[in-house]
């Protein structure tokens, strides 16, 4: 049975079944009459439910519905969040740090990306700033890149895995994010070698992973910001290893 003749069916149904409901609504309507010969109270009660009907369709269709979207939403996210956060464990944290290896003017915002638990939420208001306006400076060379080229073929299929996640269709940001670093993987991973490129394929590689450090930075700090707020002891241990903080350690000194 085709698309058309199955929804020609349902129709059919739903059609059949709104003409027996109205004929017992006609029905129990004429009981009462012959009963009670009140046609004044039959319309009294039929004209106040019709009336009524208006506001429980404002009821359902807005204010419930609205609430069932925004908690459908809110359950989505956090989910979400939780698939973020695996990333970050596993190759976002790791992958900033070698990314910031390549960027010859990280010494210029390194000392405001160090986050603290006493940062407030104007502080990252301000760091969102400057992030914002940064324009990073990769140098394929200045890096180790044969070192990225292992790191970013180890984890393509975790990559792969996140890209299948209908989820992420929630948070076009970060999926924006792992495209351009599942690009710059693939990149690299088509390349036998990559010593004695032409000056023009390292500037073309070096474009390819400033696109995917530039992303990662902002969801980086999106996500330390939802620690903050949620998970005050997993915001704990990302800023023992913030990538950027060069004196960050995971033990805990006085």
């Amino acid at each position: 049975m085709n698309k058309g003749h199955r929804y020609y069916g349902e129709f059919r149904w739903q059609l059949f079944l709104g003409l027996i409901l109205l004929s017992l609504s006609a029905f129990f309507y004429l009981i009462h009459y012959f009963i009670f010969h009140d046609i004044h109270h039959i319309l009294i009660y039929f004209i106040g439910d019709i009336a009524f009907v208006f506001c429980e369709v404002l009821l359902v269709a807005l204010v419930l519905n609205r609430l069932l979207v925004y908690q459908e939403r809110r359950t989505v996210l956090k989910k979400l969040n939780m698939i973020i956060g695996a990333f970050f464990s596993e190759v976002g944290f790791p992958l900033l740090k070698l990314l910031a290896g390549f960027d010859t003017r990280i010494a210029q915002v390194q000392p405001k990306l160090v986050i603290s638990a006493r940062d407030t939420e104007q502080d990252f208001k301000n760091i969102q700033k400057i992030l914002l306006s940064y324009q990073p400076a990769v140098e394929i060379k200045k890096g180790d890149l044969a070192e990225l080229k292992e790191f970013l073929s180890r984890r393509r299929d975790s990559l792969l895995n996140l890209l299948r996640n209908s989820n992420l269709l929630e948070h076009e940001s970060f999926t924006d994010t792992l495209w351009a670093i599942f690009h710059l993987t693939e990149e690299l991973m088509f390349r036998p070698q990559l010593t004695g490129l032409p000056g023009h394929d390292y500037e073309h590689l070096a474009g390819d992973a400033e696109r995917a450090y530039r992303l990662l930075i902002v969801e980086w700090l999106a996500y330390m910001k939802h620690l903050r707020r949620e998970y005050s002891y997993l915001f704990s241990l990302a800023i023992r290893t913030n990538p950027f903080d060069r004196n960050a350690s995971v033990v805990i000194n006085d």
